[in-house]
């Protein structure tokens, strides 16, 4: 695909952008849950479940706190910069009016998305009597684009902005399809992660188009250079550290005892994250760089051979 072959999606977002044209959703006062077991393994754990059971709800409320805040910080704080500067004409990498308009069409998603996040964070403090501890003020992206952007020539740092965020996107369409279809979690939330996935898969697929449109201009040397930090940028992108330590932080809100606190804390410290192919996120990034055609570089499947499940191949 080249620019001049870009096809938008301006007459669909039109007729169905998701969370802009949804009645407002209300988060139901009813006995399911309001965030998934599977997604924090605290509460899952043996010392949790034997000896503190009963902190379960306001440990699941706390975490779909910090949910919301990761999307808002990631919806507005940058994917909506990245999307603002390439509708504004802003970025070093230069795209097609097409491309801007719907670049806007996502600034404009992003930010619904944030404001009804907040909305159910207010419902759910509403409905439920728990204030929010403090949440962490950066997720995971806020550190991976950086350090890999810090590695890069100057020239070619919007580069692996755009790489970065179209990753990003692509894996949590993933994340949210899999929270949609989870018959524990309200059906409110499950709605919403709904309505979210449907106007996500439609950027997830604006980002990958882009890449492919910038990885087929870029000379080979920018590839290579490219190639060397996108490891980096994986390193930091595909970590738990800050999610352990929401988690320490949140045991040192249960009223348990020492010895019980402790052994919350190794069992939270002791949670493996081994970053291999086998990584539940990894398979999506490759997908993705496969199709968009990056991953078809050899610098790049060299520099990525860790993560692919045979030397050089997407399985």
């Amino acid at each position: 695909m080249n620019a001049a072959n870009y096809r938008s999606f301006a007459e669909d977002w039109e007729r169905r952008a998701t969370i802009r044209t949804r009645p407002r959703r209300v988060l139901e006062n009813d006995d399911k849950l309001i965030y998934p077991l599977s997604r924090q393994p605290l509460v899952l754990s043996a010392t949790f479940l034997e000896h503190c059971p009963q902190w379960r709800d306001f440990v699941l409320v706390q975490s779909f706190y910090k949910f919301i805040n990761d999307v808002v910080i990631f919806e507005t704080e940058i994917v909506d910069k990245t999307a603002r500067s390439i509708a504004k004409n802003r970025f070093s990498l230069t795209f097609p009016l097409a491309c801007r308009y719907d670049a806007m069409t996502i600034v404009v998603d992003e930010d619904y998305h944030a404001l009804v996040a907040l909305d159910f964070l207010q419902q759910a403090v509403e409905m439920t009597g728990i204030q929010p501890l403090d949440l962490p003020g950066q997720i995971e992206l806020s550190h991976a684009l950086p350090a890999a952007q810090a590695q890069a020539p100057a020239h070619l740092r919007d580069a692996v902005e755009l790489i970065g965020v179209a990753i990003a996107e692509n894996t949590v369409t993933h994340e949210v399809a899999a929270f949609s279809k989870d018959d524990s979690v309200k059906p409110s939330i499950r709605g919403l992660m709904a309505d979210h996935l449907f106007d996500e898969g439609r950027h997830a697929q604006f980002w990958a188009q882009l890449v492919r449109i910038y990885w087929q201009s870029a000379s080979p040397e920018d590839r290579d250079s490219i190639a060397d930090v996108l490891p980096i940028f994986l390193a930091h992108y595909l970590t738990n550290d800050l999610q352990k330590g929401f988690d320490l932080h949140l045991i040192e809100h249960l009223d348990v005892s020492a010895h019980i606190r402790l052994a919350l804390r190794n069992e939270v410290c002791a949670l493996g994250f081994p970053i291999t192919h086998q990584h539940p996120l990894v398979g999506n990034i490759m997908g993705l760089l496969h199709h968009s055609g990056v991953l078809q570089t050899p610098s790049v499947a060299q520099a990525l051979i860790h993560y692919l499940p045979r030397p050089g191949r997407l399985a």
